[in-house]
């Protein structure tokens, strides 16, 4: 298994998680705002290990505010990461998945791409946009033996809220959080073990999935 993200730190603590409970884990550090490296890190992957048969597109931002007065270099970054991040990493997977007529890419969407909200329109509009785009690539891929899943959780328990850089939506939006049983990390995992165990001739098109005490 190849882990790819920013901060090494937290990589090496998940990868000897992992080897703890005898698996392999490669830990690549990459910034995926970076096509480049996006690119880098599926290169490495296969290096490795000789093939990539499930791509997760994880890495993701939540930059909420109003659209009147909101920072366009950080919505930028959460465009870049987001959205071309995932593009880029899919396309570096493509060429082995083809030739081999075999592999599975899961993206990481959000209920934001089915209900946007006020202060969430450049999040949301990255969010459709990794919906659109995985649903373009189905039909691009299908015919390769090439699955593709999108998940689509509600709100959950991590780190996300924390990117909110006005001080007034984070706070609305920790109330609203800290009012209900979140989905946590693991719930999710379990979305993605699930859609990528099914028999080979069942496709998982799309998981929507919110905490039962979510109303939007």
């Amino acid at each position: 298994m190849a882990l790819a993200a920013r901060r090494e730190d937290r990589l090496r603590d998940l990868a000897g998680r992992i080897e703890a409970l005898g698996g392999e884990a490669l830990v690549i550090v990459a910034d995926f705002t970076k096509e480049a490296q996006a690119q880098r890190a599926v290169r490495e992957t296969e290096e490795t290990f000789g093939r990539v048969d499930i791509l997760i597109n994880n890495a993701g931002v939540m930059y909420l505010e109003p659209v009147a007065t909101a920072d366009l270099a950080r919505w930028r970054s959460m465009l870049e990461l987001n959205l071309l991040g995932l593009i880029a990493a899919t396309q570096a997977a493509l060429p082995g998945m083809t030739a081999r007529k075999d592999g599975h890419i899961v993206n990481i969407a959000s209920t934001a791409a089915h209900v946007p909200n006020p202060m969430a329109a450049a999040y949301s509009a990255t969010k459709f946009g990794v919906a659109g785009f995985s649903e373009s690539l189905r039909k691009e891929v299908h015919k390769d033996n090439i699955r593709v899943t999108v998940i689509s959780p509600g709100m959950a328990a991590t780190e996300l809220r924390d990117h909110i850089a006005v001080a007034a939506v984070q706070s609305a939006v920790n109330t609203s959080a800290e009012a209900m049983r979140q989905l946590t990390a693991e719930d999710v995992a379990d979305a993605i073990l699930y859609a990528v165990s099914r028999p080979p001739h069942v496709m998982i098109n799309e998981i929507l999935m919110r905490s039962t005490d979510q109303e939007r």
